[in-house]
Protein backbone atom coordinates (compact mmCIF):
# COMPACT_ATOMS: atom_id res chain seq x y z
CA UNK A 1 0.00 0.00 0.00
CA UNK A 2 1.38 3.61 -0.83
CA UNK A 3 2.27 5.89 2.21
CA UNK A 4 0.93 9.02 1.36
CA UNK A 5 -2.66 6.85 1.13
CA UNK A 6 -5.14 8.89 3.44
CA UNK A 7 -6.59 5.86 4.89
CA UNK A 8 -3.27 4.15 5.29
CA UNK A 9 -1.66 7.61 7.14
CA UNK A 10 -5.07 6.87 9.44
CA UNK A 11 -5.39 3.72 10.30
CA UNK A 12 -1.46 3.62 11.24
CA UNK A 13 -2.49 6.84 13.54
CA UNK A 14 -5.62 5.76 14.90
CA UNK A 15 -5.04 2.03 14.90
CA UNK A 16 -2.12 2.53 17.72
CA UNK A 17 -3.36 1.09 21.10
CA UNK A 18 -5.51 3.00 23.00
CA UNK A 19 -5.92 5.93 21.03
CA UNK A 20 -9.72 5.23 20.12
CA UNK A 21 -10.15 4.85 24.24
CA UNK A 22 -8.88 7.88 25.01
CA UNK A 23 -11.08 9.59 22.89
CA UNK A 24 -14.01 7.57 24.01
CA UNK A 25 -12.87 8.64 27.95
CA UNK A 26 -12.41 12.17 26.89
CA UNK A 27 -15.96 12.40 25.21
CA UNK A 28 -17.47 10.28 28.15
CA UNK A 29 -18.47 12.85 31.26
CA UNK A 30 -16.86 15.63 32.01
CA UNK A 31 -16.06 18.46 29.32
CA UNK A 32 -12.25 18.29 30.49
CA UNK A 33 -10.88 15.74 32.34
CA UNK A 34 -7.19 15.61 33.96
CA UNK A 35 -4.59 13.06 33.25
CA UNK A 36 -5.41 11.23 36.35
CA UNK A 37 -9.13 11.35 35.74
CA UNK A 38 -8.16 9.01 32.37
CA UNK A 39 -5.52 7.15 33.77
CA UNK A 40 -8.13 6.13 36.20
CA UNK A 41 -10.50 5.66 33.74
CA UNK A 42 -8.27 3.83 31.41
CA UNK A 43 -6.74 1.26 34.56
CA UNK A 44 -4.74 -1.05 32.47
CA UNK A 45 -2.80 2.08 30.51
CA UNK A 46 0.86 3.09 31.25
CA UNK A 47 1.55 6.15 32.41
CA UNK A 48 4.23 6.10 29.30
CA UNK A 49 1.98 5.25 26.86
CA UNK A 50 -0.69 7.68 28.07
CA UNK A 51 1.47 10.27 28.00
CA UNK A 52 2.52 9.56 24.39
CA UNK A 53 -0.65 9.31 23.30
CA UNK A 54 -1.94 12.48 24.99
CA UNK A 55 0.88 14.62 22.97
CA UNK A 56 0.31 12.66 20.01
CA UNK A 57 -3.59 13.55 19.89
CA UNK A 58 -2.63 16.81 20.53
CA UNK A 59 -0.20 16.99 17.88
CA UNK A 60 -2.85 15.55 15.70
CA UNK A 61 -5.09 18.21 16.74
CA UNK A 62 -8.13 15.70 18.06
CA UNK A 63 -8.07 17.13 21.23
CA UNK A 64 -6.92 20.90 23.36
CA UNK A 65 -4.73 20.78 26.54
CA UNK A 66 -5.26 24.00 28.98
CA UNK A 67 -3.23 24.46 32.11
CA UNK A 68 -4.87 26.06 34.68
CA UNK A 69 -1.78 28.32 36.21
CA UNK A 70 -4.27 29.82 38.77
CA UNK A 71 -3.57 27.27 41.86
CA UNK A 72 -0.11 25.59 42.46
CA UNK A 73 0.67 22.84 41.23
CA UNK A 74 -0.30 23.92 38.40
CA UNK A 75 -3.16 21.57 36.32
CA UNK A 76 -3.40 20.07 33.15
CA UNK A 77 -7.06 19.89 31.39
CA UNK A 78 -7.33 17.73 28.17
CA UNK A 79 -10.23 17.98 26.23
CA UNK A 80 -11.70 16.71 22.59
CA UNK A 81 -11.76 19.76 20.48
CA UNK A 82 -13.50 20.01 16.85
CA UNK A 83 -11.85 17.23 14.87
CA UNK A 84 -11.93 15.22 18.04
CA UNK A 85 -15.78 15.42 18.77
CA UNK A 86 -16.04 14.86 14.57
CA UNK A 87 -13.73 11.73 15.44
CA UNK A 88 -16.42 10.55 17.94
CA UNK A 89 -18.98 10.22 15.12
CA UNK A 90 -16.70 7.20 13.56
CA UNK A 91 -16.22 5.00 17.01
CA UNK A 92 -19.78 5.04 17.20
CA UNK A 93 -20.26 4.04 13.25
CA UNK A 94 -17.57 1.35 14.66
CA UNK A 95 -19.31 0.59 18.05
CA UNK A 96 -22.98 0.26 15.26
CA UNK A 97 -21.05 -2.15 12.86
CA UNK A 98 -19.80 -4.09 15.79
CA UNK A 99 -23.35 -4.82 17.27
CA UNK A 100 -24.46 -5.80 14.19
CA UNK A 101 -22.19 -8.17 12.67
CA UNK A 102 -19.61 -9.38 15.56
CA UNK A 103 -20.47 -9.00 18.74
CA UNK A 104 -23.74 -9.52 21.32
CA UNK A 105 -23.96 -6.86 23.46
CA UNK A 106 -27.63 -5.59 24.41
CA UNK A 107 -26.63 -3.42 27.37
CA UNK A 108 -23.96 -1.72 24.82
CA UNK A 109 -26.67 -1.34 22.18
CA UNK A 110 -28.85 0.56 24.62
CA UNK A 111 -26.70 3.07 26.09
CA UNK A 112 -25.23 6.24 24.44
CA UNK A 113 -21.31 6.20 24.87
CA UNK A 114 -20.96 9.64 26.28
CA UNK A 115 -23.26 7.80 28.97
CA UNK A 116 -21.28 4.55 29.18
CA UNK A 117 -20.03 3.52 33.09
CA UNK A 118 -18.80 0.30 31.80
Amino acid sequence: MNRDCTVYETADFIGKRWTLLILLELYKGKSKKRYSEIKKDLKEITPKILSARLKELEKKDLIKKEIDTSSIPMKCYYSLNKSGTDFIKIIQQIKSWALKWKIDNRLCQLSECKNCEL
